[in-house]
């Protein structure tokens, strides 16, 4: 996905959302964004190539291993967005309003194109997590998010 399409979805002379610029911010970002929208989710995004990589989650991210998460990928959000709290006008895409639930960094331990391993170190998620693809039914945009036990 591409910050094209985060664009087209937006009305920046409406929203107070970022508009889309692609840069290294220098570290890896990891933010998880809750966003009480038409049904209230969490938004995890890790940072790589420039821009954050974008999953809604359903249901509270996992805290604790054992707790397994459906995460859906959405569109690719400029870095800025990390940062991005506030209200998203009635009528914009997304409406509702944005806080940040968690925040901090991550290392990559191992990445492909249906697998990332982090070690993420926030305040409520700290430790080793995995987001895998789902093969088969649900198309190429669902992916389980959990931490990793042991």
């Amino acid at each position: 996905m591409s910050l094209e399409e985060y664009g087209k979805k937006r009305d920046f002379s409406k929203t107070s959302e970022p508009k889309p610029e692609t840069k290294d911010s220098g570290s890896r970002i990891y933010v998880i964004q809750k966003h009480n929208a038409s049904h209230l989710h969490y938004d995890l995004r890790l940072e790589f190539d420039g821009v954050l990589k974008s999953w809604a989650i359903p249901k509270e991210p996992p805290t604790k291993p054992g707790v397994k998460r459906l995460a859906v990928q959405t569109e690719d959000h400029p870095i800025e967005y990390a940062r991005f709290e506030g209200n998203i006008p009635e009528g914009e895409y997304g409406a509702g309003t944005v806080e940040i639930w968690d925040a901090g960094s991550f290392d990559v331990v191992e990445r492909s194109d249906d697998k990332y391993l982090v070690d993420i170190h926030g305040i409520r998620l700290n430790g080793r997590y995995y987001l895998v693809k789902f093969r088969g039914s649900g198309g190429d945009k669902n992916w389980l998010f959990f931490m990793r036990t042991g």
